[in-house]
């Protein structure tokens, strides 16, 4: 292959490996390797909410917010209903101290599906508020 030749496109197969491998990294707090795995998959998939959602999973624990933000946007732009996006995307918000975006997403989220987690969360970011606010 020369310089001038592109890449070969991923196999079906193989961009389930990937996907499955950077998941795989994502939980073991290894975010960087994560984005390396996914890489094909962002380049040729990037319309794919899971991907998305992965992908913004390991850029937000790699503290790369504004990245995470709009991989979380990309995930509800594609399916609005994602209560999970839209927890993490509030999560996101909360650590770049945006609290009022973060607590919409939050709240929406919680009412999508009242888990504690959200619960707690949208708790968390109004007890911030009322601390800047004082």
């Amino acid at each position: 292959m020369t310089d001038a030749e592109p890449a070969p496109e991923p196999t079906g197969e193989a961009q389930v490996r990937a996907f499955r491998q950077a998941e795989e990294l994502v939980g073991r707090r290894r975010p960087l390797d994560a984005l390396k795995a996914l890489e094909p998959l962002l380049d040729d998939e990037s319309d794919k909410p899971s991907v998305q959602l992965l992908a913004g999973r390991a850029y937000f624990h790699s503290a790369q917010l504004r990245r995470a933000e709009r991989a979380f946007t990309k995930v509800l732009e594609l399916d609005p209903t994602d209560h999970y996006a839209r927890f993490v995307l509030g999560r996101t918000l909360q650590r770049l101290g945006r609290l009022a975006e973060a607590l919409a997403q939050l709240r929406m989220a919680s009412a999508m599906n009242p888990i504690p987690e959200y619960l707690e969360a949208i708790s968390e970011v109004r007890a911030r508020i009322t601390l800047s606010d004082s």
